[in-house]
């Protein structure tokens, strides 16, 4: 512990610790949506950069996923497998792949929306509009502070 850092507590460092713990644990457990089946998370938050309008460059989905277009293309194949999105040509540029989603991924996308919803609402029964801003903030900052 850095003593010339009074936020730094053996309390905060294991809240985070527990929090990030939590967060893994999360991302490694598929949810079930009726009608459509588990999904994983990686699916689901490659569901949700597509969004229910329009499509996307698979170039463009990897960037805003922040992963390799390799990755996505796995990802795109498992999501196609479970006829959640479709894969078209480029109008102009033949080189250039767009995903979009099926009827179906767009149920899983407005699932998974009432999910972060419900979560929203649950998180303003536990604290005040000042408190969420400030947990907002708070996470910005630490968010910045795991990227530096």
């Amino acid at each position: 512990m850095d003593n010339n850092n009074k936020y730094e507590t053996p309390s905060l460092s294991h809240s985070f610790g527990r929090l990030i713990l939590q967060l893994r644990k999360l991302e490694r457990q598929p949810r079930t949506f009726e009608g459509i089946g588990p999904l994983t998370p990686s699916e689901l938050h490659t569901i949700d950069a597509i969004g229910p309008e329009g499509s996307v460059l698979m170039s463009e989905l990897a960037a805003r996923l922040g992963i390799t277009k390799g990755a996505v293309t796995q990802l795109i194949a498992r999501l196609e497998t479970k006829e959640l999105v479709v894969r078209s040509m480029h109008p102009t540029d033949q080189r250039s792949t767009l995903i979009s989603l099926t009827v179906q991924g767009k149920a899983a996308y407005m699932m998974h929306e009432e999910l972060h919803q419900a979560f929203y609402k649950q998180l303003q029964t536990q604290m005040s509009p000042e408190e969420i801003a400030i947990f907002a903030k708070t996470i910005d900052k630490f968010i910045f502070a795991l990227d530096h």
